[in-house]
């Protein structure tokens, strides 16, 4: 079979989507950008990701188009690139479209001259003017006279636009902010900050769409943790309870959505990724020790069981994500007409169809998407059933439509695995077993380890971004080396195995290495040995997933406690002081950069714990609320580890509460550790 382009050969299931396009599609690489220097052609790229909804829209629109195509042919190298296989740049070009525009998403398409300089771009394009957008072939047609006739000045104002693109990626190196910044008043002020964009009525941030805004909560929680204010725990709490209750979680077969198009989680775009729940995941777990309300733990369950039954690999990796669309309309995979419903279910159908809110005319676009609108005791005692019978009726009339939804035509699935996202859910399952004392979590984790540290790396350690049908492929980022040691830090809490720690100090010092800025505290995101962009940016705010930055800045402070390196705790500090004032006056933006101002605050303690029955009390000192602390234990004398040096070993267990190694007398008894906190 004669294929039009060369994504044929690539694995991304974005690419491969695109391989049959009657455009010349190339991967970026040394291939096309040569191609353009030698025949002088500028360069379009054309980024998106495999449950992109417009991405999808725009390739049957225009890039099915032969007529599209041979414009684009003629005129164009012509690059397909899987935003998630390349963030870095997706990154730069995303940053140099929204300086442009004022706007950016994706698809993104941005026009480069042949040394890879952005001049123009946009997003999604019609096939014909409207939406007060251009029409595609009239955008190419004015980029293609402009490069013809006007090339000096595309040119110029390519340089132009990467000088202030190289310009905005001084952050830090204007020096520290002064004055006290590590003070109960800015952690109000972080509180204050994040209530005024709280939805109080529906829970979660803004106006749709709603994103889960995890770091947010987590704040919340352990501002609740430290200063007992009900009201940041309200609002914690009722963000996560208003999301498990609506439709941007599957009802049905568990797992969330990427976010809701309105205010009140109803309607999801129904994609589906791995950090979102990973995320969620894990904040889901913290709520859960500190409230220990039980729908936090069924969540988690119902979350990760979703997670392991269409998203984990034969051999333990997690893939990426689920389409939004089935047979080429979104969400049709997950929402169900009344007579469907019924025809499923018989006599419990009314129940049900109660409970979720089903109705003959539906709640969108003449279907539903199930979701609850009481509280289960609440509904029970309405109905006159008790409570346990209820819940029983719902799951066995979950797994029924469970079972039907499997006969339709699922969701694509991106099945390339990516080292950070993967990272992520392995945190997840470590606080996952932390909340519940679920052995299955804990035994997930170590596996999907084991496969990441086997998979993603070479004979002499150097790790790489993503791996698909046994090939590992990019450069690992940033975020995949500063990700990976936060998963390493929390297994080794829940295996008492040291071997973790040893890895996370030997990656934080190459990325200490290969990473770090000598102007600022910060971090590069891509390894000084990247030859192939025009910017090594530096990612500091926190967006839908953590910024690679903010997670080593919280890996340095812990290690730094660990291996007693007294270079990386100032280091982690001088990031934060940094940005203090933006994390204090935008806490939404740099949630997870808040979270380490409270720890700075408030200290971090190092619980340790010694003796060979470690095993027996080790979940319940996990169990503990504790989100600022070190934690090792060991069964047997450990000198490698500053805290685990000169500690007894006795049959029985230890428990050492300290701070800069200095500690309190041991404990021998649970009851008295626990105690000390007030849960």
């Amino acid at each position: 079979m004669e294929y039009s382009n060369r994504l044929q050969y690539e694995t991304s299931p974005y690419l491969l989507q695109h391989a049959h396009n009657p455009v010349d599609w190339y991967p970026w690489g040394e291939e096309a950008l040569q191609k353009s220097k030698n025949e002088n052609k500028p360069i379009l790229i054309s980024i998106g990701y495999s449950a992109c909804h417009w991405c999808h829209v725009m390739e049957r629109e225009s890039f099915e188009d032969p007529v599209v195509a041979e414009i684009m042919n003629a005129n164009f190298v012509n690059i397909k690139i899987d935003r998630e296989e390349r963030p870095d740049l997706d990154h730069i070009y995303m940053d140099a479209v929204q300086v442009m525009t004022g706007s950016g998403g994706w698809p993104l398409n941005v026009f480069l001259t042949p040394d890879t300089k952005p001049f123009y771009g946009g997003t999604y394009f019609p096939p014909r003017k409207a939406f007060n957008r251009a029409s595609w072939t009239d955008v190419l047609q004015g980029v293609i006279n402009a490069f013809s006739e006007r090339q000096n000045e595309v040119v110029t104002q390519a340089e132009n636009l990467t000088a202030h693109l190289l310009n905005s990626n001084l952050f830090g190196e204007a020096g520290n902010d002064t004055g006290k910044v590590f003070t109960k008043e800015n952690a109000e002020l972080i509180f204050q900050n994040l209530l005024k964009s709280a939805d109080k009525k529906e829970g979660g941030f803004g106006t749709a769409p709603k994103f889960p805004q995890t770091f947010s909560i987590q704040y919340l929680l352990r501002y609740f943790h430290f200063y007992r204010n009900q009201e940041a725990l309200q609002q914690a709490c009722l963000s996560l309870d208003k999301m498990i209750d609506g439709g941007i979680c599957d009802q049905v077969g568990g797992g969330f959505a990427r976010y809701s198009t309105d205010n009140e989680w109803l309607v999801p775009h129904f994609e589906k990724m791995l950090y979102d729940n990973a995320l969620i995941v894990t904040v889901l777990a913290e709520a859960y020790q500190l409230t220990h309300h039980t729908r936090y733990a069924a969540a988690i369950d119902q979350t990760i069981t979703f997670i392991e039954r269409e998203l984990l690999s034969p051999e333990g990796g997690f893939y990426s994500a689920l389409d939004a669309d089935s047979e080429g309309e979104e969400g049709s995979y997950y929402v169900w007409t009344k007579k469907e419903v019924e025809a499923l279910l018989g006599n419990d159908a009314e129940l049900f169809c109660k409970f979720y809110d089903i109705t003959e005319s539906g709640n969108w676009e003449g279907k539903n998407i199930l979701h609850i609108s009481t509280v289960q005791h609440v509904f029970a005692a309405t109905a006159g059933v008790d409570e346990a019978g209820l819940q029983y009726r719902l799951e066995k009339a979950r797994q029924k439509l469970l079972t039907a939804r499997t006969r339709r035509i699922r969701p694509l699935l991106d099945d390339k695995m990516l080292l950070s996202w993967n990272a992520l859910m392995n945190t997840a399952c470590s606080k996952a077993y932390k909340a519940t004392g679920n052995e299955h979590y804990r035994q997930l984790a170590i596996r999907n380890m084991n496969f990441l540290l086997s998979s993603f790396s070479t004979a002499n350690e150097v790790f790489f971004h993503t791996c698909k049908d046994g090939k590992a492929r990019f450069t690992a980022f940033l975020d995949d080396y500063t990700f990976l040691v936060q998963a390493l830090i929390e297994l080794q809490e829940i295996t008492s195995d040291g071997k973790y720690l040893l890895q996370a100090k030997k990656l934080t010092e190459y990325v200490m290495n290969g990473f770090a800025d000598t102007a600022s505290p910060f971090f590069f995101f891509t390894d000084l040995k990247q030859a192939d962009v025009i910017v090594r940016k530096k990612e500091i705010y926190d967006s839908a997933v953590p910024s690679g930055n903010s997670v080593m800045a919280g890996n340095l402070l812990y290690l730094a406690r660990v291996f007693d390196v007294k270079e990386w705790t100032e280091r982690a500090e001088a990031m934060v002081l940094s940005i203090s004032s933006l994390i204090i006056r935008y806490p939404m933006s740099f949630g997870n950069w808040a979270n380490h101002l409270l720890l700075l605050l408030n200290g971090m303690k190092e619980i340790v714990i010694t003796g060979q029955k470690i095993n027996e009390i080790l979940f319940d000192i996990l169990h503990i609320f504790m989100p600022t602390r070190v934690f090792q234990s060991s069964s047997v004398p450990n000198e490698i580890f500053p805290l685990l040096r000169g500690k007894q070993y006795f049959d029985s267990v230890l428990i050492y509460e300290c701070e800069n190694y200095v500690c309190s007398l041991p404990l021998t008894s649970l009851s008295s550790f626990t105690q000390r906190f007030d849960q």
